[in-house]
Order: C-alpha cells, then structure tokens, then sequence
C-alpha cells in the first residue's frame, strides 16, 4: 500500500476535523453539566428539554434535543452526577 498518494493536506484536514469534532463535544459537555448543577430558578437547565411545538406534530423522526447528545457520550444518568459533584 502506498500512502505516497494520500497528499499531506488531505491528512492534516481530516485530523483536524476529529480534533475539532472532539473539542466541540468536550465543551458542549462541560456547559451541560454547569446548566444542570444550577438551582436558582433560572431558564437554563430548561434549555436542555425544552423543543418547539407549533401547531400538529411532524411526519417523521422527532427532533433532536441537546440532552440526547449528552446521554451517548455520558450515560444516562448524567444530570444525577453532574449534580451529585460537589457532594
């Protein structure tokens, strides 16, 4: 196999993508779990269940919530341990 056709941009692009990629979740993560801690009343942890409904619901897939994404990176009992960090 010859890797001498795979040009060294093509390369770096693709590792920069899963770099990013990877960044992205991290921080998308780390604001989750600072909503969820919150107590104070706030619309925030909100935020995280919260989906449009305007008129009959859509043919289809149901729309995706942010609380999906941090379930398959986390486990599903993320909210309890975000909260349960400071104890």
């Amino acid at each position: 196999m010859s890797y001498s056709s795979i040009s060294m941009y093509v390369i770096k692009s693709e590792m920069s993508r899963s770099i990013e990629a990877q960044r992205v979740a991290t921080l998308m993560l780390q604001w989750a779990v600072l909503i969820a801690r919150r107590t104070d009343g706030r619309w925030g942890p909100n935020v995280l269940e919260w989906q449009l409904r305007t008129g009959k619901r859509s043919v289809g897939r149901p729309p995706t919530r942010w609380t999906y994404d941090t379930k398959q990176v986390t486990g599903r009992r993320w909210k309890q341990a975000a909260q349960n960090r400071g104890v």
